[in-house]
């Protein structure tokens, strides 16, 4: 698809293996997703837009170049997403972060659940329709929650948004792609499919009590 990029620097792929494992403490899982985030980020942002400034050095007068007046969001989708936050701040502190809490209706594939979403939180920067918004979650599964995030910002206004994710599934890319064609996926791997229950496999389980410990 045009709208995905899947990321295999090799130190993103080293970090998602170790990510995997069952054997990750809640500790662990924390620190490699926040890594992760950063280095995603990093990629994400590859797009921004410069203008050539000059900034005098210790030396002489040089020519370089700023980022052109592009102003940055993040929204993390709770709550696996709030273990991505300061992985991004690490490279643009200044952005504000909205927060969008939604969830599955139902968990299962079998009994044609997976379509319904609830949304129980959302608080969005007040100029978020003059911002780029990265939205940001941990995992992309159904796609189901991933779409209505980003409804919500496109409801405020908000017309540039990108969606960015450890790891995603075909099924998950195939659902956001159809109802949001814009926005544009960037992945760390993109994985199997989905179990019965809406789990990627073979993914890492259940993100947010991986990051939480609530296993």
């Amino acid at each position: 698809m045009n709208n995905l990029t899947i990321l295999d620097h090799p130190l993103l792929q080293h970090k998602i293996s170790l990510l995997r494992d069952k054997n990750t403490g809640s500790k662990e899982f924390r620190e490699l997703v926040s890594e992760l985030s950063m280095l995603m980020t990093y990629e994400a942002t590859r797009n921004l837009p410069l203008k050539e400034v000059q900034v005098e050095t210790p030396v002489a007068i040089a020519k370089t170049k700023l980022i052109s007046g592009r102003k940055l969001a993040l929204v993390p989708i709770l709550r696996a997403g709030l273990g991505m936050v300061d992985g991004a701040l690490t490279l643009i502190p200044a952005a504000p972060i909205g927060h969008v809490g939604v969830c599955r209706s139902g968990r299962s594939a079998r009994d044609g659940k997976n379509g319904g979403v609830t949304e129980y939180y959302c608080k969005l920067p007040v100029d978020i329709a003059e911002r780029d918004a990265i939205v940001m979650d941990l995992l992309l599964a159904s796609g189901n929650c991933a779409a209505a995030a980003v409804q919500k910002l496109k409801e405020a206004g908000c017309k540039s948004i990108k969606y960015m994710c450890v790891i995603s599934c075909p099924e998950g890319v195939k659902a956001l792609s159809e109802k949001h064609p814009d926005v544009h996926i960037y992945c760390g791997a993109l994985d199997d499919g989905l179990t019965e229950d809406l789990y990627i496999t073979p993914g890492v389980g259940d993100g947010g009590d991986r990051i939480f410990g609530t296993k």
